[in-house]
């Protein structure tokens, strides 16, 4: 018998499912340069979508507990579980052709797939088994890191360091904790009747409703939506209207590199929005950033600054 679907789980699902399509609108906007966001490497960003995955896997603990509450349908699990393996493969194929050697080795839904696997045994065993065993594999990479695990081969145990950035990278450990997190707990509802209270309670409203929706259908959104908001937010910038933040990244950086000779930042911020502006006035901004490396504007750069930095009497003050 196919078991009945919970609301609430299914709404909780479909949250996380718009945090996921707004965190990944934010991020193609900052890689298209439309925003200056550190969307990939700010703590408060990372954290973000630490919090996403960290659902995503916890609820897949949830669901395979309550899919195979009365024994392990081994048909329906193989079947899903296929499914998750070609959509995992379906996703690292289409970010190697996008995103080159930063492609998708080991993400989200790989991260998915073989903590299912994991979390197998567990599934009819007692909820304090399943509790004790995420604590144990959240906890590998404090104990049992080891520069054996370093490079491609082994980045999916999460113990070692992988060569090679990637746009998605979500190992076993910690992540796979939270999935066996998600069958303790599960089983502990299932073993106190908290579960029979948790299946009556339903999201009020047309937003529950819609939450519910997005949550059973949360794989092909998740395949489906970033190619869409990829697509809007390139075609967007190939037409030309991404803003040019060139020049305020090398405003930041030029005045921050100034400040670390001089300590003088207001000095330093004069300095560089004159060389800026001279390299706009004379044409050579453009060039030099189709070019960044040509050694000829490299030098025209320099000497701009030079210039200007020698025309700030503070400066040069300072450099006397």
């Amino acid at each position: 018998m196919k078991p009945s679907r919970i609301d609430a789980i299914d709404a909780l699902r479909g949250g996380a499912i718009l945090t996921m399509i707004a965190y990944h609108l934010c991020w193609d906007l900052s890689w298209f340069g439309h925003v200056d966001w550190q969307v990939s490497s700010a703590p408060e960003w990372r954290a973000f979508a630490a919090g996403i995955a960290g659902t995503f896997l916890f609820l897949a603990g949830v669901s395979l507990t309550l899919a195979h509450q009365d024994g392990v349908r081994w048909r329906a699990f193989w079947k899903r579980e296929a499914v998750i393996v070609l959509a995992a493969a379906g996703v690292s194929v289409a970010t190697y052709f996008t995103f080159g050697d930063a492609f998708v080795r080991f993400g989200i839904l790989h991260a998915i797939a073989a903590s299912s696997v994991i979390a197998l045994p567990f599934l009819r065993a007692p909820a304090w088994l399943s509790l004790a065993g995420a604590a144990l594999v959240a906890s590998l990479p404090m104990w049992a890191a080891s520069h054996v695990f370093d490079g491609q081969t082994l980045l999916w145990t999460g113990l070692g360091t992988p060569d090679l950035g990637a746009v998605d990278y979500v190992p076993l450990a910690p992540w796979a904790g939270l999935t066996l997190l998600g069958v303790g707990l599960t089983r502990a509802l299932t073993e106190s009747r908290g579960l029979e209270s948790l299946s009556r309670l339903k999201i009020p409203g047309m937003g529950g409703r819609i939450l519910s929706i997005l949550g059973r259908r949360s794989l092909i959104i998740y395949l489906v939506h970033q190619p869409i908001l990829y697509g809007l937010v390139w075609s967007v910038s190939i037409v030309g209207l991404a803003p040019d933040r060139s020049a305020n990244v090398f405003l930041l950086d030029c005045t921050k590199n100034c400040a670390i000779t001089f300590g003088d930042e207001p000095v330093c911020r004069a300095s560089c929005s004159c060389t800026l502006e001279s390299l706009q006035s004379e044409g050579i901004w453009e060039n030099l950033v189709s070019s960044p490396q040509d050694p000829d504007l490299r030098f025209q750069l320099n000497e701009t600054y030079r210039i200007c930095l020698q025309d700030t009497p503070a400066a040069s003050k300072t450099d006397d």
